[in-house]
């Protein structure tokens, strides 16, 4: 099944959580806190203004960004589970810094 997303919508696939156990405790998976950052999968086509004009996103596939904890609803398509929001729900996209860059 392939999903396009309408408006000023996004599908977000979340990063994988870093959380490790220390010390031999195990951490339940209901009890680990999702991570705030994800991969955009897809973008609707942008909404419109007051004339009519479309205005796209900012956000492409591809970017990796930051939401809010409580940001979109979770979504299951061919089995994978995703997230669908707002772009306004979006707080950032994360760039690769300088040295990073240089480094690899």
């Amino acid at each position: 099944m392939k999903f396009r997303p309408l408006h000023d919508r996004v599908v977000i696939r979340r990063a994988d959580s870093d959380i490790k156990s220390k010390g031999g405790i195990i951490i339940p998976d209901t009890a680990k806190e999702k991570p705030q950052q994800g991969e955009v999968i897809a973008v609707g086509p942008g909404s419109r203004d007051e004339s009519g004009t479309l205005a796209p996103l900012d956000v492409r596939p591809g970017d990796m960004i930051l939401f809010g904890k409580w940001s979109g609803t979770e979504i299951k398509i061919d089995g994978e589970d995703l997230l669908i929001m707002k772009e306004t729900d979006i707080m950032g996209v994360v760039e690769a810094t300088v040295a990073a860059s240089k480094a690899a």
